[in-house]
């Protein structure tokens, strides 16, 4: 893989993160809408480079790859998007998404992630993508399904998160020939 990554469509960039991304990642991921169902948070600049680093280690050790997703013009960063937990040996990886919350309910997500199953399917030859979201984030689980997301069921009480267990629901989608 190499450092050039970039993939467009009408409206939007993805792209690999740069280092002046780091404030509108911790800008996303410090915010409490944004986080409630996310897996990972920061409470400053400094602590949000470990994310930073863990886009770069994915891709530098073949276990996934995460984008930026930017306007077409590279000037408004939304969000970030991609791919993790990359088997090659089961040919799968798990979608993960978030968007900083000025650009809910724009048709962002359901027009990057898109981009992101066919940059799987075709460029890192993975036959099933999975999406674990967590049960009582009804936006995202309507989202997967309006993307063809198929739902395969629910993890009852399989993590913790603030002391409390939670539930998981399970969406795939299969490359399709």
């Amino acid at each position: 893989m190499n450092n050039t990554k970039k993939i467009k469509s009408d409206r939007l960039l993805l792209r690999q993160f740069v280092k002046s991304d780091i404030e509108k990642v911790f800008k996303g991921l410090s915010h409490p809408d944004i986080i409630k169902h996310y897996g990972i948070s920061f409470d400053s600049i400094e602590a949000t480079k470990e994310q930073m680093n863990w886009f770069t280690e994915l891709e530098k050790k073949g276990t996934g790859m995460w984008f930026a997703v930017c306007s077409l013009d590279n000037k408004t960063f939304y969000g970030a998007g991609g791919l993790n937990d990359l088997s090659k040996e089961h040919k799968k990886a798990e979608i993960g998404f978030w968007l900083l919350t000025d650009f809910w309910g724009k048709g962002i997500m359901k027009e990057a992630m898109p981009l992101i199953c066919n940059y799987g399917f075709d460029k890192l030859g993975l036959h099933r993508i999975e999406g674990f979201v967590e049960s009582d984030n009804t936006n995202c689980k309507n989202a997967m399904s309006k993307l063809d997301f198929q739902y395969e069921g629910t993890m009852k009480d399989c993590e913790i998160k603030n002391g409390k267990f939670i539930s998981l629901d399970i969406y795939s989608k299969i490359k399709t020939p």
